[in-house]
């Protein structure tokens, strides 16, 4: 069952919206690109946490631009198990691969309550044949979001359990970092035990173990949903993490 929400007409401060200040670190987006990215804001709806608003194999959708809350995208294998291939974050497109193949290839859940801006192809094709820096900006989100996938891949294949956990716990507050919703210091996170095993190929179980472990080390704590960095350097030296794949120190195209 769909949780389907309202639709209305919006007006809002883009310079301020999670895409905005996303798409910002790559493009410095000029008024008209602001207004045409404010043109894709027009429809926004809700959905409630735990109602896919994206089934796997669905055809015909439209894509979403998350405005707030948290999502994860997750396919189902033929036994039942389902793995988590990643979190959505204020600022994320939502099912614009699906979009563009005609034909969904995994589910999208809200986490959380959530609102986004729905769009389709014909916006999307739109706005990018009027603004092309708008274009290569969101090529640009895309392309991060590959690297991240990579990323994962590297976490479930060659990391330990602690080195994964940690690899993620940092990954997740550099995305948010770029949207104001994180820091060095940490960030709300309403995840589970249970969502984390699902996309780290842990047990709830060795995911409380491996949580117990950073921060007996005095190197995270994860407790009543804020993430907390007791020693952000020692953490990045731990998990190895460089990044690079995911920071953008200024806009490239001015």
């Amino acid at each position: 069952m769909l949780g389907i929400g309202h639709h209305t007409k919006i007006g809002l401060h883009l310079e301020k919206t999670p895409l905005a200040l996303k798409l910002g670190a790559f493009v410095a987006l000029s008024r008209t690109e602001m207004s045409v990215l404010d043109a894709l804001h027009k429809r926004r709806r809700t959905f409630i946490a735990g109602c896919d608003l994206v089934r796997q194999g669905q055809s015909n959708q439209s894509a979403y631009i998350l405005m707030s809350g948290w999502a994860c995208s997750y396919k189902l294998l033929q036994d039942g198990q389902r793995q988590i291939v990643d979190f959505q974050i204020p600022g994320d497109f939502l099912g614009l691969r699906s979009v563009l193949l005609h034909m969904s290839d995994h589910s999208i859940e809200p986490i959380t309550d959530i609102e986004v801006t729905e769009v389709t192809v014909t916006d999307l094709l739109e706005a990018f044949s009027q603004t092309p820096r708008l274009a290569t900006a969101v090529f640009w989100a895309a392309s991060r979001d590959e690297a991240m996938v990579v990323e994962h891949l590297i976490d479930i294949g060659r990391r330990n359990a602690a080195e994964r956990m940690a690899h993620f716990l940092l990954e997740l507050g550099a995305r948010l970092a770029l949207v104001g919703l994180g820091s060095k210091a940490g960030f709300a996170c309403p995840l589970s035990q249970y969502l984390l095993a699902d996309a780290l190929g842990l047990s709830a179980v060795h995911v409380n173990r491996v949580l117990r472990t950073l921060r007996e080390a005095g190197m995270a704590t994860f407790r009543d949903g804020l993430v907390t960095f007791d020693s952000y350097r020692r953490l990045t030296e731990f998990a190895d993490f460089d990044p690079t794949y995911l920071d953008q120190i200024g806009p490239i195209l001015r």
